[in-house]
């Protein structure tokens, strides 16, 4: 079991945070998505995986909303369009395998914590498989210039930020193991 799983005697909120989000993949944007929330997460490890999902679960959606957006603008070709709507797809699935792990979180107590536990991290494993899948869209000589770049970008600060939120998730299921 990690150390930095536990909080500390006297460890503030935010410090809780940054020594959490040191067993992430992306730890400068684990702490700076999380640490506007220190008063929400207080010192719970649970909590923290719970503010995380919410963080990616508000990145997929906004991202995907920019992405429908810019699917139905002009000027771009027919297989840009397609590689865009595949992916708003992929993210739909991503959004909802958040949201049912977010639901199972609040009930995350009991005799039921490892069962429950590993549905969460099928789901949120799921859901960051979906948008590797969206970025694959991107590759190649489908899509140049800006539009890719922008795209590319929003999808990996997703796929980062439910990297992150797997890890937390995972830190919590050993603390209980």
């Amino acid at each position: 079991m990690e150390e930095s799983a536990r909080p500390a005697a006297g460890e503030t909120n935010t410090e809780f945070i940054r020594t959490s989000c040191k067993s992430t993949t992306y730890p400068n944007l684990c702490f700076s998505s999380l640490s506007s929330r220190s008063n929400a997460i207080g010192v719970s490890p649970q909590l923290l995986a719970h503010e995380s999902l919410t963080v990616s679960l508000e990145t997929a959606q906004s991202t995907s909303a920019m992405m429908l957006k810019l699917a139905y603008s002009q000027g771009m070709a027919p297989r840009e369009v397609g590689a865009m709507r595949d992916c708003v797809e992929e993210l739909s699935d991503a959004v909802s395998g958040i949201k049912k792990s977010l639901g199972e979180m609040k009930e995350l107590r009991g005799k039921d914590f490892d069962l429950k536990m590993n549905d969460i991290q099928t789901w949120v494993s799921a859901a960051l498989t979906d948008e590797d899948t969206c970025t694959e869209g991107f590759a190649g000589k489908v899509m140049n210039g800006k539009v890719k770049t922008v795209v590319r970008e929003k999808i990996l600060e997703v796929a980062h930020m439910t990297s992150n939120a797997l890890a937390l998730i995972n830190s919590l299921a050993a603390l209980h193991g």
